[in-house]
């Protein structure tokens, strides 16, 4: 059997790295496990830019989370003199009373963010490249932007293993268990010992824990990269990033060009097939490109052309589509951080270091608790 150790992590993707730096750093001996290399395109965490906002339309619990990934991301750019968070500003739009500008106007005005809500001729003044029905308005805020996924990750992984951080790629596990003696895990290499386990699993969650109590969801989704027959319309300097409420019920998302990227990016936020995270099918279909072509067509015409890139991950969805960040039910010594529902990256500097407390001390001052497991079981 290996050396016994702190913590071990299960999954190095956003989460698992992250976790992996902030207990690194504290001198917890600890070992974290991919079953990829590290970064990869392989799970929820591919791509190049994710969107960061504080504004947040799904619930305002999540924002003093994002204000301290915020100074999080800019820690990580600090200690690695690298780039990995862009503010672009941000635009939420669609009907007043729609779930994404509703939202987010509550968001902002609890929590005393800087914003402004445009009406559907400041809308059109400012942003010409929008043509929208009468009836939309928008939420902008200057604070949001972009995070860098594979930029964040390695960093986070090499600053880990600089702090003496074992992580091993390529690896993967086959079962652990939990013995008065601590934890072991197995896997197709090793066989491991720890104090205490962390799952960060995403869309493998499944097959690492049962009897999780509530079920998790995973589906196939598809993000696309156009070259706009008008790129000089979208570039960073002028276009943020943006996300709008479409006419028939879906949410789209997508990003100005950036000066390193060849095209714009855009998705579509609605849940996809459900799948298995061993089982997707990763092909590209012309069918695909009609998860996100709608919204350029309808709203952006400058911004359809030509179709560079299609890309296939994995969403993780939770029954409520909010994170889970809690004990495994039954254990005081493992914890899982799962059931991002797709919109998780932007937290990971903030949910590692959650993770890294809890680890050390069975608790931690940022405020996770509409985040356990507990929510779905009340009356």
């Amino acid at each position: 059997m290996n050396p016994n150790y702190d913590v071990i992590i299960i999954g190095l993707g956003a989460m698992g790295s992250a976790t992996a730096y902030h207990l690194a750093r504290r001198g917890i001996k600890v070992l974290g496990i991919d079953r990829y290399s590290v970064p990869n395109n392989m799970g929820s965490s591919s791509g190049d830019i994710r969107a960061i906002r504080k504004s947040y339309y799904e619930h305002p619990d999540y924002v003093p989370l994002l204000e301290r990934a915020y100074h999080n991301w800019r820690e990580l750019e600090s200690e690695t003199g690298t780039e990995i968070l862009q503010l672009t500003g941000g635009l939420y739009i669609g009907p007043l009373n729609s779930e994404l500008v509703s939202g987010s106007l509550k968001s902002a005005i609890e929590h005393n963010l800087r914003y402004e809500l445009l009406t559907n001729r400041d809308l059109s003044g400012r942003y010409p490249q929008f043509k929208l029905p009468a009836d939309y308005v928008a939420l902008y805020e200057e604070e949001a932007g972009i995070v860098r996924p594979q930029r964040a990750i390695s960093a986070f992984a090499e600053l880990a293993k600089r702090r003496g951080a074992n992580l091993s790629q390529n690896e993967t596990v086959l079962e652990w268990k939990s013995e008065p003696s601590g934890i072991i895990v197995k896997t197709d290499k090793h066989e491991y010992s720890s104090d205490r386990i962390i799952f960060c699993g995403g869309p493998w969650t499944t097959h690492l824990v049962q009897d999780l109590g509530v079920p998790l969801v995973v589906s196939r989704q598809v993000t696309g990269w156009v070259q706009p027959s008008q790129p000089e319309l979208f570039s960073s300097d002028i276009f943020p990033t943006w996300a709008m409420d479409h006419p028939e019920g879906e949410i789209y998302y997508g990003f100005p060009i950036l000066s390193d990227c060849a095209g714009m990016k855009v998705a579509n936020h609605t849940r996809g097939a459900i799948i298995d995270a061993d089982r997707v099918d990763r092909n590209v279909y012309a069918s695909d490109e009609e998860t996100f072509l709608p919204v350029l067509r309808d709203s952006l015409p400058g911004g359809l052309g030509s179709v560079i890139e299609i890309n296939v991950c994995m969403y993780t969805n939770s029954p409520d589509s909010h994170f889970i960040f809690d004990d495994y039910p039954g254990f005081d010594n493992v914890t899982l951080a799962c059931g991002f529902s797709g919109h998780g990256f932007k937290f990971a500097s903030a949910i590692g270091e959650a993770l890294a407390d809890f680890s050390t001390s069975g608790c931690t001052p940022l405020p996770m608790e509409f985040l356990q497991l507990s929510r779905f079981h009340l009356n």
